[in-house]
């Protein structure tokens, strides 16, 4: 019986050495290609409840020899094959040996890694398959939903699978949970639709999701009539006396774009508003067995409310879970900055979306770009916290892109950051830096 070996390096910078066994003693392996794209899953054994790491190698086979290269780095793999097993020995620059062994069972790598007994590194197991999303053929989706999702949670299953490179056609019911008809089908508080998962996504990657069409699908909207508290001074507040809190209606005019309140009072009669679709939120699933009400916002993105998350918008969000686990829901036919109100023009909307994936190359935070902006997204417990996350976001992105140093980047921020007040009455204030396109044409990069 044939085996072979391999060394890659994980996530966290571990070369390892695996051992490859038969199905069984009187299997032979020789006719087995191991040739191909494959995903390593390591985590810590016999430990339930712990995190996993990931890393993506490529294999290639000639007899019982094996070669590849592992991660952004291409980092070098070699290998080799005696009497059926494998060992892959990882040798860190500094720090113990690691030894995994293992088996080849239903083309999947299973193997256990043991250090020095006298060394800290706990024993871990190790999973590897195929990675076969970049072989398929960009496919255009129709998704009915039958459920709508109240929390962000990798606990919850998704709806759909689908590949980089696909596009997905499916509709979103509004805030309090009533669809293009104004039939209530979910509790309220944004219920979402989805979870979709991308096929090949894994932690340390980007989603890209594309907002191709994002379209009004009936005629109404409802908004809330008082000022959150949080913008304004308390001066000003306990000048108007008790509020009273109730629910507006609008009329939504999808031939000439245009909102207007369906019962106005005398001051607001004439008063009208662009219609401008938006999703209030576009997330992912957050890290860890993390779950969150809808209308939270974080770096998983969420309920982030930004009025610029229009068609034609590309939104980056990190991903922290194989899968990605994609929601999208809360429709807003307009919004001013901070959704002042408490509730935008909230309706359901018609949704086409196609997603891409970034690998290896996580997002400092959700960030997004038309045709005229770069836009980077701080979320914070204040407007100062926010603030800062915005910059840093923005600072890295164009570090990124332009490799430009810390000063080149201030040369840039000082003269064209623009900053919009996207959310300030979910929990958590949602700033975003902005840089015009037009200006960032004339950066030259360096190499």
């Amino acid at each position: 019986m044939e085996g072979s070996a391999v060394k890659i390096r994980n996530s966290l910078g571990i070369i390892l050495t695996v051992a490859l066994l038969g199905h069984g003693t009187a299997q032979s392996q020789s006719h087995i290609d191991l040739s191909g794209d494959w995903v390593a899953e390591w985590r810590q054994a016999n430990v339930p409840n712990g995190y996993a790491r990931y890393a993506r190698f490529a294999l290639r086979q000639t007899g019982s020899v094996l070669s590849g290269d592992l991660g952004r780095e291409k980092d070098s793999l070699t290998g080799s094959v005696h009497d059926g097993q494998i060992e892959l020995h990882y040798k860190p620059t500094q720090g113990a040996e690691i030894v995994y062994t293992g088996t080849l069972k239903n083309g999947e790598i299973v193997a256990r890694g043991t250090a020095p007994s006298d060394s800290f590194i706990p024993p871990s197991a190790l999973r590897a398959y195929r990675d076969n999303s970049s072989q398929t053929t960009a496919t255009t989706h129709t998704f009915e939903p039958k459920a709508f999702q109240r929390f962000f949670a990798s606990s919850i299953p998704p709806v759909l699978h689908i590949a980089p490179g696909d596009t997905v056609r499916t509709w979103t019911v509004d805030a309090g949970g009533s669809d293009s008809h104004n039939v209530r089908l979910s509790a309220g508080g944004n219920p979402e639709t989805g979870p979709f998962y991308i096929d090949g996504a894994l932690p340390g990657d980007t989603l890209v999701v594309h907002l191709l069409s994002l379209r009004l699908n009936r005629d109404t909207a409802i908004s809330d009539n008082v000022i959150a508290a949080n913008a304004l001074t308390p001066n000003y507040i306990g000048s108007l006396g008790p509020a009273q809190y109730s629910g507006t209606t609008w009329h939504l005019d999808r031939d000439k774009g245009l909102g207007s309140l369906m019962q106005p009072p005398a001051g607001l009669k004439n008063y009208t508003v662009p219609l401008r679709p938006m999703l209030g939120c576009i997330a992912v699933a957050p890290f860890g067995d993390a779950s969150y009400p809808t209308g939270r916002l974080g770096s998983y993105g969420g309920n982030m409310d930004y009025n610029r998350l229009t068609e034609g918008t590309t939104v980056y969000l990190p991903v922290y879970h194989p899968g990605a686990l994609l929601f999208v829901g809360d429709g807003h036919a307009a919004q001013g900055d901070g959704e002042l109100a408490g509730n935008a023009l909230e309706t359901s909307l018609d949704v086409v979306f196609k997603v891409d994936l970034i690998r290896g190359d996580a997002a400092g935070g959700p960030r997004a770009e038309n045709a005229d902006f770069r836009m980077a997204m701080g979320i914070g417990g204040s407007l100062n916290d926010a603030l800062q996350e915005a910059t840093t976001n923005m600072a890295q992105w164009l570090q990124q892109e332009y490799h430009l140093d810390r000063y080149e980047t201030a040369s840039v921020l000082g003269t064209a950051m623009n900053y919009d007040i996207a959310e300030v009455v979910d929990g958590d204030y949602h700033v975003v830096a902005r840089l015009s396109k037009q200006l960032l044409a004339g950066l030259s990069p360096r190499p």
